[in-house]
């Protein structure tokens, strides 16, 4: 039975919502827009046939009260905030209106990341183990069970870290999903990251198409992502394929998805898990596919078949996230964007307009600039083309930085493993070294890096004079919310002791000194906001 959607709510913002909405309002749907408070007039309520005010994001009860107000027949998602939950799902189905993505036990099965391994091992995909730390071993990876997008993970090396990489990591996982449960996971060294997007429909047509090879990756978030992956061939990608299909079939998956995988060098991989909705990196595979993926979630949610099979990728496609962030140190930036432009030739998500305010509460994507070509080298050529003519004004962006990204040598010889950037520092010069060492997959064995070690968070928390010696204050190095301080007024405190935690855009970032001293001031306390550069802590050697 297939129910026609004529009115369609996205319960989400920013860039996303855009997206969706686009696509509603082209098969002739009616599109609905929600804002929280400190979110009105947003570019994507400016683009909505209507807009409802919710008193939050993440409140399900608004989000539905909302689409009962504008006569609704269907919420869609998007991503992040309540794309994954459960009890949206249920809300809206209680409501009598059609929910865009997975049925709500699905999303409670793949939600729970130790869950969703059981279930994938049963039917017989290959995990990245699991355990406690004396079972899994150093380094090891602390994850959010509830979530995804880098939120609430860790990665521990020394056991004497255990401790404050655990209580950071449950408490940003409690920030972001409003669930502080964790687990340990087996953390490997250099490997590929390549996910499977998956199509199901309530019919039992379970297909896959293709993968996306996401490697490069900064604070555990991606930055640039393309299909096919360079690693992969024909029958490496019908393998991985049909391991994603067998595990969506055995949690009765219905709607897009995305398995995600840890690939190695030497061909074998392993799941990591399974994202229950459109994917931030979805553009790719639809320009090598042809398919908008959206649309097909909208036709699967009304009832519909999805007609569809299994197809290899043809051409090559590539895609940079724009972020108001700083280039070298990732950190979020916020603040209006007074010029923003962007050249044709590319497809172009973006979530902003010139005059829009880049704010401290949400993501600071600006954009999404998707290339396409015959071949990887013409896809990439294209986005480096259309990165040069990128225009962005008035916000520090990480524009310089996918410059120097789509342009690196390792990352052209399609070799970027997820330790490129730990290897590469953001804009320094390549490097060149032997063959032998060229092997962006090498497990092991690694030469140092060229440029230094990669930046610190906590540098661009330390003042300097004329001179660059540091001086004795600890400052904010974006706008934020003091979560934690760490440190009081006559304490003696060791280099790198963490003083205050600052939150933004949902991460966390700790702020420690930048040598031996005496706290002297202490003008901050746990839950005020502050702006960058403002001076938190003083220190006296």
């Amino acid at each position: 039975m297939t129910k026609a959607i004529g009115t369609l709510l996205v319960a989400n913002r920013g860039e996303i919502a855009a997206r969706v909405f686009r696509t509603a309002a082209g098969l002739g749907m009616t599109t609905v827009a929600v804002h929280a408070p400190d979110d009105e007039g947003a570019y994507h309520t400016r683009i909505a046939d209507r807009v409802e005010p919710v008193a939050s994001y993440l409140d399900a009860g608004e989000l539905v009260a909302a689409a009962e107000r504008a006569g609704a027949d269907a919420v869609h998602p998007g991503y992040g905030f309540l794309a994954e939950s459960p009890a949206l799902a249920e809300a809206v189905a209680a409501a009598g209106l059609a929910w865009v993505g997975p049925p709500a036990d699905v999303l409670r099965k793949a939600g729970d990341k130790l869950e969703a391994k059981v279930i994938a091992r049963a039917a017989g995909v290959p995990v990245v183990p699991t355990g406690e730390p004396d079972e899994v071993g150093f380094p090891l990876m602390i994850k959010a069970a509830a979530g995804g997008g880098g939120r609430g993970m860790r990665v521990v090396r020394d056991p004497a870290e255990l401790d404050d990489a655990l209580e950071a990591a449950r408490r940003e996982a409690k920030a972001g999903f409003g669930d502080d449960t964790v687990f340990f996971e087996r953390y490997v060294e250099r490997p590929r990251h390549v996910e499977i997007q998956l199509l199901a429909d309530a019919h039992g047509t379970a297909i896959h198409l293709g993968e996306r090879d996401c490697s490069v990756q900064r604070r555990h978030q991606k930055v640039l992502e393309e299909s096919p992956s360079p690693a992969l061939d024909s029958a490496l990608r019908r393998e991985m394929g049909d391991a994603a299909v067998a595990l969506a079939r055995a949690l009765g998956y219905v709607g897009a998805g995305t398995a995600e995988f840890v690939l190695a060098e030497d061909g074998t991989f392993s799941f990591l898990e399974l994202n229950a909705r459109i994917q931030v990196e979805h553009p790719v595979t639809e320009l090598v596919t042809g398919l908008d993926l959206v649309e097909q979630q909208l036709r699967v949610a009304a009832g519909e078949e999805l007609g569809l099979e299994a197809r290899e990728p043809e051409g090559h496609a590539v895609e940079a996230r724009l972020y108001a962030e700083d280039s070298r140190s990732f950190l979020p930036q916020a603040g209006q964007v007074r010029e923003l432009s962007f050249p044709d030739g590319v497809r172009v998500d973006a979530g902003v307009e010139a005059g829009d305010e880049v704010p401290v509460a949400y993501d600071p994507m600006i954009a999404k600039l998707v290339a396409a070509g015959a071949t990887r080298d013409e896809a990439l050529d294209r986005l480096a083309r259309a990165l040069d003519e990128t225009r962005v004004g008035g916000v520090t962006t990480n524009l310089p930085f996918l410059r120097w990204l789509v342009r690196h040598p390792v990352v052209r010889a399609g070799e970027a493993t997820t330790a490129f950037l730990a290897e590469n520092p953001p804009l320094s010069r390549p490097v060149r070294v032997p063959r032998v060492w060229r092997g962006g997959w090498r497990l092991a064995g690694a030469p140092a890096p060229a440029g230094g070690a990669p930046p610190q968070v906590e540098e661009a928390a330390h003042h300097t004079d004329a001179s660059g010696h540091a001086e004795r204050s600890v400052v904010a190095p974006m706008p934020g919310t003091v979560i934690r301080v760490l440190a009081a007024e006559g304490d003696r405190v060791e280099p790198r002791q963490p003083l205050v935690v600052v939150e933004a855009m949902k991460m966390e970032t700790p702020l420690a000194s930048p040598f031996e001293a005496t706290v002297t001031r202490v003008h901050v306390a746990e839950g005020d906001r502050v702006n960058g550069g403002m001076v938190l802590v003083e220190l006296e050697e």
